[in-house]
């Protein structure tokens, strides 16, 4: 699994974060409130998953039946979490937990081996794009979910784990992630035919992490960005040099930012390029129910409608 390193920047912010689940509500959206009480009484089996944007997939998929929590929070950045006395305690009642992959969490390994609920790595089957440059140039990048394609994977994953654990209800399963995948699958769709006009010299998305790999790989878009994956310092005098070129050279009209990083570099970048600081994209955590993206179909919507805007002015 690889390791990435925390960035001091997100260390500041999960270190004053409350270490609590994320409670799901409906298969509609991922409440932001810790479980409540009446939990405890929920005879449902328990799902637990690394971070937000897997327990809204999972609640979709399991509908009724389980009882789908992310172990993080709404809102959080997941590469360097530490896990609490009180995840533990929660894992222990788990009767199986859902991991990304791709050496996504890098906590994740030390957490799983204090528990004995099974694990699956929901990025199964789908090819990895390396990182590239940085620390980690070849590795896996661990941000698959963002392909409205490889999230298929994800469902069908999912699905399956869903019916080896409770085989009586493997029908509705199977039903909930069909259906739920026609919808996402509808949203890259969407996409696609947006950017099709782009010109050649700026079909180009840039962001401060290179988080889209997948995303681009599916929109036929270049991929530019400040920096690769996790590291302590965002933004250098070098990296802002070489997007800034970058920039210039694609004639890209719009550049963009992820909700848990500093957008301070990224707006130099607009500065001495001209583009405009086309807006916040979510990647790595759905916001709480009255945020912008409470669940994953519309974090997806959200990254569309922004990249659309930024890159087309419609």
């Amino acid at each position: 699994m690889t390791n990435f390193p925390l960035r001091s920047p997100k260390v500041r912010v999960w270190r004053t974060l409350i270490a609590a689940l994320a409670t799901m509500g409906t298969a509609a959206a991922v409440a932001c409130s810790a479980p409540a009480a009446s939990d405890a009484d929920d005879e449902r089996p328990l799902v637990l998953t690394t971070f937000t944007v897997l327990a809204d997939m999972g609640q979709n998929v399991a509908g009724e039946h389980l009882r789908v929590e992310s172990i993080t929070k709404p809102g959080a950045e997941i590469h360097g979490y530490e896990p609490t006395p009180s995840d533990m305690r929660t894992a222990e009642n788990a009767a199986l937990i859902l991991d990304n992959g791709l050496g996504l969490e890098s906590w994740f390994e030390r957490f799983v081996t204090t528990v004995r609920a099974p694990h699956v790595v929901v990025t199964e089957g789908i090819e990895p794009i390396a990182i590239r440059g940085g620390e980690y140039e070849g590795q896996a990048n661990p941000h698959a979910w963002m392909s409205p394609t490889d999230a298929q994977v994800y469902v069908d994953n999912i699905a399956q784990a869903f019916a080896d654990l409770d085989p009586a209800n493997s029908e509705d399963f199977y039903r909930n992630a069909e259906s739920y995948k026609a919808e996402i699958a509808a949203i890259g769709e969407d996409l696609v035919s947006a950017l099709t006009e782009l010109p050649d010299g700026q079909r180009a998305l840039v962001t401060c992490e290179g988080a889209f790999s997948y995303l681009t790989r599916d929109t036929g878009l270049q991929e530019g960005y400040l920096w690769a994956v996790n590291q302590e310092q965002e933004g250098t005098p070098r990296q802002v040099a070489d997007l800034v070129n970058f920039v210039r050279s694609n004639h890209v009209p719009a550049v963009f930012c992820e909700s848990t990083v500093s957008d301070r570099a990224q707006r130099q970048v607009a500065r001495e390029t001209g583009a405009e600081f086309g807006g916040v994209l979510f990647v790595d955590s759905l916001s709480g129910p009255d945020g912008p993206v409470p669940t994953y179909l519309d974090l997806l919507r959200h990254s569309a409608d922004v990249i659309v805007e930024g890159l087309t002015g419609s």
